[in-house]
């Protein structure tokens, strides 16, 4: 999720913004989280599937 779209709860300004000391701290955390954390689960899955099914497809052409 993207801090773009958040309300926040202590000040009810949009987190992006960072108008209090709550909403700077979850724009802080939301920054820092790795490549992979906004995307769907379902989409990871799918990702690994694909994944799997090119070394299945790789170990097979060299065997």
């Amino acid at each position: 999720m993207t801090y773009d779209r958040l309300v926040c709860a202590n000040c009810a300004a949009p987190v992006s913004q960072g108008r209090c000391p709550v909403c700077r701290a979850n724009r802080e955390r939301l920054q820092q989280e790795g490549p992979f954390s906004g995307l769907n689960p379902v989409t990871l899955i799918v990702l690994m599937v694909i994944l799997v099914t090119a070394l299945a497809l790789v170990a097979q052409h060299t065997a």
